[in-house]
């Protein structure tokens, strides 16, 4: 039973990515700490705050779905600035690697939550 929006298994592995992204921007050099970080910073953190705001509303569902779209429009975009910020070399192969594919699965899971989400479900 979902209780909460901490109870969705999108919310919870967003979360934990958004630790994780923290910590990578920890080590970029102070003037992309600045830029490029907290562009990624910013995008990660849009992730679960959106799921959370969405199932705040949930009692609608396209206003749910509103905010899953908006969580996984970030998931894009934190692709985008983790392939940057690999091809700047400021993210190793292997950790690039692995969020990008940790992002890809987080992306397809919150598509499915959109296609499938309705309030009985709730």
């Amino acid at each position: 039973m979902i209780k909460s929006y901490r109870d969705l298994e999108v919310y919870q592995e967003a979360y934990q990515l958004v630790l994780e992204i923290y910590a990578i921007t920890r080590q970029m050099p102070e003037s992309e700490r600045r830029e490029l970080g907290y562009q990624l910073r910013r995008a990660a953190v849009s992730i679960p705050a959106n799921i959370a705001e969405g199932y705040g509303r949930k009692e609608s569902d396209a206003e749910f779905k509103h905010f899953l779209r908006t969580a996984l429009g970030s998931n894009n975009e934190v692709t985008v600035l983790l392939d940057l910020a690999h091809d700047l070399c400021y993210i190793a192969d292997e950790i690039h690697q692995q969020l990008s594919r940790r992002y890809e699965t987080l992306g397809r899971k919150i598509y499915t939550l959109i296609q499938r989400w309705s309030k009985q479900k709730s």
